[in-house]
């Protein structure tokens, strides 16, 4: 980055400040001694094999932090809650792996969450970062505490999908983070539902929403806010930097990652209509871990992909396509399987019907927007926005 600072300042936390000469008189009180203990860093430990932190539940993460839970952990570390002594609240601290990579990548995204909180006004449902520091080889960077995200939320529900007029508010919040970005000149480049989290982890308990046996009707849980906030922006690159040839999880990969077309801004928007879908079916869209079924998907939902697309695939791509323009589909399926599970796919008008009665039309023509092949004709994220979808009297 551009204006990155070569050296930063390190908090030195494990060395101890040097204590004024007591003198005998001088008494210290029993509860200063325990209290002083119950502030202090606990001992030094080997990190794990894969370069997590160790810790013990109620230790101190630096004096001011205390450890409550582990929240989450991922390539990336572990994301501890913590108490703060100092401000008196609760965090969610992300603790990087001591390893060269993923503390490069952290610093990073420390210089993208600084440049976005610099520019918020309070409107961008982008997840705010308090502060940051290095202790013990690991970058700690702390955040405001959130509640589940919106995968943890559909999973605990037995993926039972969100309705639609939820499922527009969200949509509404995540298109607005991400115009902000844009706006700033970044690309997320990994938006998925396990990266956004709501804001509240109160939700309310809704029976009989499905029959599951003649006896037996299953509940459906609803957040009890639908206020979101965006987070991980360990991936996030400036529209200017070079940019690395595969992005994004491989369910929210646009179809120009996969050719090897480059990408730019509207890689986050295909992502977003990805995500409107899955709120909204409970489902991913594109259940797939190989590049080939992937695209035999976007067939099946969307029609053939375009001649000019294909033409332009890179080297790595052209195995995908036969006598050039035709997708090699299903000769060139790995499995039976893999032909049954695109199969399945219904056209996307088709998909939304199955789950939307409301708005479906107008949702339908958000998602085709969203979901275009071609880069340049997919809907921008301020245009969206602006769609009828968001207007609550579309039929």
């Amino acid at each position: 980055m551009e204006n990155r600072t070569k050296k930063r300042p390190r908090s030195a936390w494990d060395i101890t400040p040097a204590q004024p000469q007591v003198k005998r008189a001088e008494v210290v009180s029993s509860n200063e001694v325990i209290s002083r203990r119950r502030q202090a860093s606990p001992p030094r430990r080997d990190d794990d094999r894969e370069g997590h932190y160790v810790f013990n539940l109620g230790e101190n993460l630096t004096p001011r932090y205390k450890i409550l839970s582990k929240m989450g952990e991922g390539t990336f570390g572990r994301v501890l809650e913590c108490w703060d002594r100092q401000t008196r609240e609760y965090v969610a601290i992300k603790v990087v792996r001591s390893i060269r990579k993923y503390r490069n990548a952290a610093m990073i995204e420390v210089d993208v969450l600084q440049h976005l909180a610099k520019n918020d006004k309070g409107d961008s449902h982008c997840v705010q970062i308090r502060s940051w520091f290095d202790y013990r080889n690991h970058i700690c960077i702390v955040f405001e505490k959130l509640g589940p995200s919106l995968f943890d939320f559909l999973k605990r529900n037995k993926y039972c999908p969100f309705p639609v007029d939820l499922v527009r508010e969200f949509g509404r919040q995540l298109l607005e983070s991400v115009a902000y970005m844009h706006d700033l000149r970044l690309i997320h480049t990994d938006l998925k539902p396990e990266n956004i989290l709501l804001v509240s982890s109160d939700y309310v308990r809704l029976p009989g929403y499905k029959k599951v046996s003649s006896d037996e009707m299953l509940s459906r849980c609803l957040p009890k806010s639908s206020a979101i906030k965006l987070i991980d922006f360990g991936s996030a690159a400036f529209d200017n930097q070079n940019h690395s040839s595969i992005v994004s999880t491989r369910h929210y990969r646009a179809p120009e990652v996969i050719l090897g077309l480059g990408w730019s801004y509207p890689c986050d928007l295909w992502s977003v209509g990805c995500i409107l879908v899955e709120l909204c079916s409970g489902e991913a869209l594109f259940q797939t871990h190989e590049n080939l079924e992937h695209l035999a998907m976007m067939e099946r939902v969307f029609g053939p992909l375009p001649e000019h697309m294909i033409r332009r695939a890179d080297k790595g791509a052209e195995k995908y396509f036969r006598r050039g323009l035709r997708l090699n589909w299903p000769e060139g399926a790995v499995s039976r399987e893999s032909i049954r599970a695109v199969n399945k796919l219904d056209r996307l008008k088709d998909l939304v019907s199955q789950h939307v009665e409301s708005s479906r039309f107008s949702f339908t023509d958000l998602l085709h927007g969203l979901l275009m092949y071609e880069p340049s004709e997919r809907l921008t994220a301020r245009q969206a926005l602006n769609h009828p979808f968001f207007n609550n009297l579309t039929s």
